[in-house]
């Protein structure tokens, strides 16, 4: 590999400061695991990877293109994430 992004990971300030994970531990490894093309430990590692990812994409396409209801997609996707993070995190508390 070109590049070891695992050193360029960036603490997470809750686990750090806390010792409590917060609703975005596991994303950047979930994302590098998602680059390196393990799809499925992407996913387990952070379920709300591929839709976070779908998110910020349709929002960097809708500055070029504008939707109609671009708002409400937007919205409705934004706490599709959020339902999928707060499961994502009750999960890892409860295990």
């Amino acid at each position: 590999m070109l590049l070891d992004l695992k050193d360029y990971m960036l603490p997470c300030l809750s686990k750090t400061l806390f010792g409590l994970e917060c609703l975005g531990c596991g994303f950047q490894r979930s994302f590098i695991l998602l680059i390196h093309g393990d799809f499925i430990d992407a996913f387990k590692m952070y379920p709300a990877v591929y839709t976070l990812l779908g998110l910020f994409i349709f929002i960097l396409i809708n500055f070029k293109v504008k939707y109609k209801h671009s708002k409400k997609i937007i919205a409705r996707l934004a706490y599709l994430n959020l339902f999928i993070m707060v499961i994502n995190y009750l999960l890892k508390i409860n295990i």
